[in-house]
């Protein structure tokens, strides 16, 4: 298998694996919230502290990526997931919320290094290339939208046989997919994606970098192309993370059963990642900016749609299409800003971007809460209609030609 293609399936596989350890835990995390709190409001303050550690950590392996390459860097973000996911678990059998935020912290964590391996996908292919190569890795969040949601009620079921409380149990299955995640990392992502990338060393679109060390951060954030990428994902990331984190609370509210809520949880996550390859077909053969415009689109549309729903179908169509319009925006947007950095800029400037994307989400969970709380969950479906209109604004003012891949 040449080396490109094995280290694009080997992220892949880690992709899987760990998507599917957020998401058979991240379906139950607002109940868990809501009953060790005994505050409704407070039920998007765990998922608020599991994107916290995503923007704190993001910024710690920006760092290490370059010195310790990216293998050895990943291998220990899904690590720090295992330990998380522990934590969390004991957690709910003590009942203890400050414990359990702290486990989702540290799972947030691995998290956000998981993330950065859509990047080291696309630094390693030719700008032609680049978005599907970014959408295959995004596309094991698939394998997680299938096993995540389907093994919450069993792996409930074999808490409570050992004498557990039944919430705990999606937390041990996520304690092992990272350790799965981990264990492929370390054994078959060679040779590192940063060696691969510094001898392909194409030119970014943003302009020749003759000195190898990359531009300074404040000519960067003037480039129009990362200011579109930038704002696309971090809105993109933080609606779609509001919607979701509360709906299943808002399920749970009109007497929706768990598996209900895990079903439309999996229609969600499923839209999320099952369109991947074609969002990535499009973003290299149609472009960056039609497929951000067109993701932008489907979440205000699915926001809209989700607001007055109590039903079941509804809201899972809602949820499918807010699924769909977060991967067009998140796979176009990563592409561009892959497209606009040179070697030398990307673990920095995708790291920031990822701290910023997660903090942004932080700060949607603890505002979900508030506003169903408060306001109730048609208002909070308007409110995140509104933000995703901004990135549709702004790339559609943007010349086409600055969004355009390059090579």
């Amino acid at each position: 298998m040449p080396v490109r293609k094995r280290i694009k399936w080997t992220l892949f596989s880690a992709q899987s694996f760990g998507s599917a350890g957020f998401l058979v835990a991240s379906t139950v995390t607002p109940i868990v919230g809501a009953k060790l709190s005994g505050r409704p409001s407070w039920a998007g303050v765990p998922t608020a502290f599991y994107w916290g550690g995503a923007a704190l950590f993001a910024m710690l392996w920006g760092r290490l990526m370059d010195p310790l390459g990216r293998r050895r860097t990943l291998t220990l973000g899904l690590s720090l997931g295992v330990v998380g996911a522990i934590i969390a678990a004991a957690a709910v059998v003590a009942g203890s919320f400050s414990g359990f935020v702290g486990g989702l912290l540290l799972m947030g964590g691995a998290n956000s290094s998981l993330q950065l391996a859509r990047f080291m996908a696309g630094e390693v292919h030719q700008p032609a290339e680049r978005g599907r190569a970014i959408s295959t890795v995004v596309m094991g969040g698939t394998v997680g939208a299938v096993l995540g949601p389907a093994l919450v009620a069993p792996m409930s079921a074999v808490a409570e046989g050992f004498g557990r409380p039944g919430l705990s149990g999606p937390f041990m299955a996520s304690s092992l997919f990272f350790l799965l995640g981990s264990i492929v990392v370390f054994s078959l992502l060679r040779p590192d994606p940063r060696d691969l990338a510094r001898a392909l060393a194409i030119e970014p679109a943003g302009g020749v970098d003759p000195t190898g060390v990359g531009r300074p951060l404040a000519v960067i954030a003037r480039d129009p192309g990362v200011v579109v990428a930038i704002v696309t994902m971090t809105l993109a990331q933080a609606v779609m993370t509001m919607q979701m984190v509360i709906t299943s609370l808002h399920m749970s509210h009109n007497g929706h059963v768990l598996g209900s809520v895990a079903a439309v949880m999996s229609s969600h996550v499923f839209g999320m990642y099952a369109l991947s390859m074609v969002a990535g077909r499009l973003a290299d053969s149609w472009g960056r900016r039609p497929l951000i415009m067109s993701g932008a689109a489907m979440l205000v549309v699915s926001t809209l749609g989700a607001a007055p729903s109590v039903a079941v179908l509804p809201l899972g169509a809602s949820l499918l299409l807010l699924g769909i319009g977060w991967n067009f925006c998140y796979v176009g947007a990563s592409a561009l800003l892959a497209d606009r950095l040179s070697v030398s800029e990307r673990s920095r400037v995708q790291s920031i971007n990822d701290s910023l994307l997660t903090a942004t989400a932080a700060g949607g969970s603890l505002l979900s809460g508030v506003v169903f709380s408060h306001l109730g969950y048609a208002v909070m479906g308007l409110v995140c209609a509104v933000v995703a209109a901004v990135p549709l604004v702004l790339a559609g003012r943007r010349p086409l030609s600055t969004l355009r891949p390059s090579g």
